[in-house]
């Protein structure tokens, strides 16, 4: 038998619902004649908080408002709305598809909504079935009644369950996604169930019965409170003047965009510089997602919090592009990517050697997605955490550290090669460092051993 990932569509696949885009496409091929009274107030109320029992009890009386329309007119609307619903799909929600065909799913749409309206958009997908409330006809004239069931509640259970019977799929190994509790008996038919973007009460009910959450605009495992990403909630308080124990200064963060895709390349002098590089995209209110070695998720604590704000394990010494093509799926999905080319801090002399080097993976990314790269320059983050001291000395608030933090416009690069366009990006960063920073000088032992993790 096979296994399928069963999708419902609005508030899930898409951002928000279908409703709004369905009925503007409708009017102007002059299917309708306009806007209903309070259609704009359901629409919000639906976005907002999620499917609802009004709502629906609107919807199930659409085939009785469609009577009289020609189907092979709506089929042409249905189209139109293909080409539209691209633009409100889920950030993440391709990549989620994508990995379902490679491991060899079906994939299934089951909607409420029209299939003729909705059919057409399934197949853009590459979808291989669509579940969805058909309006019967009369010699291609909607007669005003449905043909079958109104799919929704547990008849959008049963309707999944026909169909799954139909085409020998076993649903204890298959996939459902939805944000409504009204699929809750769906989701609860198949062995993996998905709440995406819950409303209130199927949070509750996926908490308890422990089924997985996502958030298809973000990457897999990060959370949120109150609908608000972790790293986002904290952007308020990453103000430099609360920083008491570092005086922190930023400059050229109007080189991260506000909104789209990003690769921001900084080099690594110590354990605080993720928080740092925080600070700099707070300004922008820009979630990164910063590759991190592997060795920090087998820390429980922090495993946790690294998967909560979307970071992605890079596994040292594999030579896997695992870690690349998660970071290419988040680009892909507008975001921006924070890496850090070093690898690793370096330690002894290395550390205070004016060419930086760095590895291949950010020119790799670079290439692969032709994305902006920033070069960003970090100094005097070790004065704050040094490598060789367990936490950050907070109590440095009598005489704070300076530490800086400069971004630079996009980096151009060739595209010739993976190591000139690696040199070319490592040459930017070191362009956004201090001039002090291009001075070859000798070490005293005190600030060698400060590199190593025992001060060693």
């Amino acid at each position: 038998m096979r296994s399928a990932a069963i999708f419902d569509l609005d508030r899930t696949l898409l951002d928000g619902g279908s409703g709004p885009t369905i009925s503007r496409i409708l009017a102007e091929e002059g299917i309708t004649s306009g806007e209903v009274p309070g259609q704009k107030l359901l629409y919000w109320i639906y976005n907002t908080f999620g499917e609802n029992r009004a709502s629906m009890v609107v919807a199930k009386q659409g085939a009785r408002f469609a009577k009289g329309w020609k189907k092979a007119a709506v089929q042409s609307a249905g189209e139109r709305v293909a080409i539209a619903l691209q633009d409100v799909l889920q950030p993440f929600a391709l990549a989620e598809l994508a990995k379902h065909r490679k491991e060899e799913r079906l994939l299934v749409l089951a909607t409420t909504t029209p299939y003729d309206l909705v059919a057409p958009f399934a197949e853009l997908l590459g979808m291989d079935a669509v579940l969805a409330t058909r309006y019967d006809d009369t010699n291609g004239i909607y007669n005003g009644s449905i043909d079958g069931r109104f799919v929704w509640y547990s008849d959008k259970r049963d309707e999944v369950a026909d169909w799954a019977a139909a085409n020998n799929v076993d649903l204890a190994e298959s996939y459902a996604y939805s944000d409504s509790r009204y699929d809750a008996p769906m989701l609860r038919s198949v062995g993996n169930p998905v709440a995406v973007n819950p409303d209130p009460r199927l949070r509750v009910l996926a908490e308890l019965s422990r089924w997985e959450i996502r958030y298809l605009d973000a990457p897999p495992g990060v959370r949120r409170v109150a609908g608000v990403e972790l790293q986002q909630l904290a952007f308020p308080f990453l103000q430099p003047e609360l920083l008491l124990y570092a005086d922190l200064t930023i400059a050229g963060e109007d080189n991260i965009p506000l909104e789209g895709p990003a690769i921001i390349a900084a080099n690594h002098r110590s354990y605080f510089d993720p928080m740092a590089i925080g600070y700099a995209l707070a300004k922008r209110d820009r979630p990164g997602r910063f590759l991190a070695k592997s060795e920090l998720y087998k820390m429980p604590v922090v495993k946790q919090f690294m998967q909560s704000v979307g970071a992605v394990p890079v596994f040292r010494g594999t030579g896997s592009d695992e870690p690349l093509h998660a970071a290419a799926e988040a680009l892909d999905a507008g975001e921006v990517v924070v890496i850090l080319p070093e690898g690793t801090i370096p330690r002894g002399e290395k550390f205070f050697d004016p060419q930086l080097t760095g590895k291949s993976g950010v020119a790799r990314l670079a290439a692969l997605t032709k994305v902006p790269v920033l070069p960003m320059g970090l100094w005097g983050t070790e004065h704050v955490w040094p490598r060789n001291a367990k936490l950050p000395k907070f109590l440095n608030v009598n005489n704070p550290p300076a530490v800086s933090i400069n971004i630079g416009a996009p980096v151009e690069l060739a595209y010739k090669g993976v190591e000139e366009d690696l040199n070319t990006i490592m040459a930017a960063i070191s362009a956004q460092l201090p001039p002090e920073s291009q001075i070859k000088r000798i070490p005293t032992e005190a600030e060698l051993a400060a590199t190593h993790p025992k001060g060693k």
